[in-house]
């Protein structure tokens, strides 16, 4: 605690001591840390004289119930995780820690995703829990939420790795989501107590999302979304990488997409995703199979086909079917009750399934 309390003490000089020495000795003889270790005078006096308020505030949250921490050199530290090229020294946890050395996938996209996203991030997470992974994610809103929410729902587990100390949820409006989560999975962070939101902290906390999983699934992402950034550090772990594609015309595809043509796996159902990973598989006759897609009557089904996984006017289909505009919108209104599609502003509509 005392070296993770230290302004300026860094994870990857904390990973350089540790290499060599133990905390204890540093703190002995602060030479080590001065001249083999390179660093700044006013470092080395932060380390002789350190802020003991900060680190009584660690202590009492540690003593707090399903409160811990896990050191990287503690036999409970995941194992995936620890061979990454810079693993935390520290995991702050909320909740059970056994969790996060068992079998995970972890999902992560946008932000602001479309309804069919946050329906497909949810649909995919309860399903792979139902085959006995733990969903990993950020806490994010929109498909990290899902992904959580998704999971829960399948009676799973699911890990939120923070990018804040653990005393404190963000976004705020996910409270109650991370106190369920807590409740039967586990909340994570490699910022102790008390550690604010900053810009610099996410990139941080999807390496260890990443780092914690078998595989990551990204649902839907832009060219600039930092769900890229979590699937390129997990090519780099060696993870395996998976991409949902979707319309060439769909901004929140093209980040997929571009995964996809990098050498990510194409997937289009969880089968997908499980035939590589066949050894973690629990299979639970309980659970309900994937539904198959309800059977619509021909002049239903030749007008889905028609509708595109991106807007698509009414004013079109009445062009391509020949139909009157009653008769096509009193097919429409059939499909979205049905879940096929869904309406978009400007009398346009974007099918579903």
């Amino acid at each position: 605690m005392l070296l993770l309390r230290t302004p300026g003490f860094g994870g990857r000089s904390f990973l350089r001591l540790l290499e060599k020495y133990t905390p204890a000795q540093l703190f002995t003889d602060t030479g080590i840390a001065q001249f083999e270790l390179g660093l700044k005078s006013d470092i080395v006096q932060a380390i002789k004289n350190p802020d003991w308020s900060l680190i009584d505030g660690d202590l009492a949250w540690l003593e707090q119930k399903n409160n811990t921490a896990i050191t990287l050199n503690d036999s409970h530290f995941p194992p995936l995780l620890k061979e990454i090229p810079d693993p935390p020294p520290i995991l702050f946890v909320r909740g059970n820690p056994e969790l996060l050395s068992k079998p995970q996938i972890a999902i992560v996209g946008s932000r602001n995703p479309s309804t069919i996203g946050m329906e497909t991030a949810a649909a995919f997470a309860k399903t792979l829990s139902q085959h006995g992974f733990v969903i990993t994610s950020g806490l994010a809103l929109g498909i990290d939420a899902s992904s959580h929410q998704g999971a829960l729902d399948a009676k799973g587990y699911t890990i939120a790795v923070a990018g804040t100390g653990l005393d404190r949820v963000y976004p705020a409006r996910h409270l109650d989501l991370a106190t369920e989560i807590v409740n039967t999975g586990a909340m994570v962070s490699e910022f102790p107590p008390g550690t604010l939101a900053k810009a610099n902290h996410f990139p941080r906390r999807n390496r260890i999302i990443s780092g914690l999983c078998q595989g990551l699934l990204v649902v839907e992402a832009a060219r600039s979304s930092g769900s890229l950034i979590t699937a390129r550090m997990a090519l780099e772990q060696n993870r395996e990488v998976f991409a949902i594609p979707g319309s060439i015309h769909n901004p929140l595809a093209r980040g997929c997409n571009a995964l996809i043509r990098e050498g990510a796996k194409l997937v289009e159902t969880t089968q997908d995703i499980l035939e590589e990973f066949s050894q973690y598989i629990q299979e639970d006759k309980n659970y309900p199979q994937e539904e198959l897609q309800t059977t619509l009557d021909l002049e239903l089904q030749t007008l889905l086909n028609r509708i595109m996984f991106s807007p698509t006017a009414i004013d079109k289909l009445v062009e391509e079917t020949g139909n009157s505009v009653e008769v096509i919108s009193s097919m429409l209104l059939i499909l979205e009750l049905q879940g096929y599609i869904e309406s978009n502003a400007g009398g346009c509509y974007t099918r579903l399934k």
